[in-house]
């Protein structure tokens, strides 16, 4: 999820979009022949900043638009406390979701008690729909030097937490990628790891490949300014690949500026099928199975 400005909530930067975003969705793109899933959204700030367009329950409305372009499971990832128990709540009664916990790395050094926050997580994670700790990391774009001791403070906990409860960690990463590797390395890294919107170029991605960790590649990947990324995504074992959408934001080009959903991750497996060479259907079954390696069956 993209970090909010310095001295602003990520709430009140997503607020601030909300007029902007409001009912400009895309069209849908030609449906893929082989689903996937998409493995980092956030469908509670898509309502809230985008709306919904259709008749029924909004969350129903974004998961039937996934699956009629091919987009069989989401995992829905937290930023706080509430929203990761939202999300929990949400696993537990839909099958097409799973769920992820956590404090975004630029909500931990905000926290008036970050230690009653991480024991709420913790408490979440333990949930059996609950698959991902995370999104958890570290953000030296957004977070000066005065907040970065309780970021690095979040992301140890969440590791142990990941660890304990035997989750998948799924990490924010940006502008930290020798930092992240420290923390990973000096704490030893849980079994199952996912770079989530994966910023880093060939050099980074080769060493996250080495230590075994899935790079999850989203809409910035079709940026004409992304050739870093194209170029990570060649060297990337498919079997260490997966797609998101980070939804409502990085919506793929050519919509840009427009609030993103599950959806539209057809345009982003194309991008990836043509920067890896792979051919689409093969990938798309690959990185199917990369889900369920990780995250487990979602029914």
């Amino acid at each position: 999820m993209p970090s909010a400005p310095s001295g602003q909530s990520p709430s009140d930067r997503r607020r601030a979009k909300e007029s902007r975003r409001a009912g400009e969705f895309p069209p849908a793109p030609e449906p893929l022949a082989v689903p996937v899933f998409d493995s980092h959204t956030h469908l509670d700030l898509t309502i809230q900043e985008a709306g919904v367009t259709g008749e029924g329950d909004p969350i129903d409305v974004l998961i039937a638009a996934a699956a009629k372009s091919g987009i069989d499971r989401l995992m829905q990832v937290g930023v706080d406390v509430d929203s990761s128990r939202w999300g929990a709540d949400l696993a537990d009664r839909n099958d097409a979701v799973l769920a992820a916990v956590a404090l975004h790395p630029n909500e931990a050094p905000r926290l008036s008690d970050l230690d009653e926050a991480l024991r709420r997580i913790e408490a979440l994670a333990a949930r059996p729909r609950v698959r991902g700790v995370g999104e958890t990391g570290l953000d030296t774009f957004r977070t000066g030097e005065e907040g970065r001791a309780a970021q690095e403070e979040s992301f140890r906990a969440h590791i142990a937490i990941a660890k304990r409860h035997g989750k998948a960690l799924i990490i924010h990463d940006r502008d930290a990628h020798a930092d992240v590797l420290r923390v990973l390395d000096s704490e030893g890294a849980p079994d199952r790891v996912v770079l989530h919107c994966f910023s880093g170029d060939a050099e980074f991605a080769a060493a996250c490949v080495r230590r075994g960790y899935y790079l999850s590649f989203a809409g910035t990947v079709t940026f004409a300014s992304a050739a870093n990324l194209r170029e990570a995504a060649a060297i990337t074992p498919p079997e260490q690949m997966m797609v998101e959408t980070d939804a409502p934001y990085l919506t793929p080009t050519p919509y840009r500026g427009r609030p993103n959903a599950s959806y539209l991750i057809p345009i982003t497996m194309r991008a990836l099928a043509d920067a890896s060479g792979t051919d689409l259907d093969t990938l798309c079954a690959t990185i199917s199975a990369n889900g369920d390696e990780v995250f487990g069956p979602w029914s």
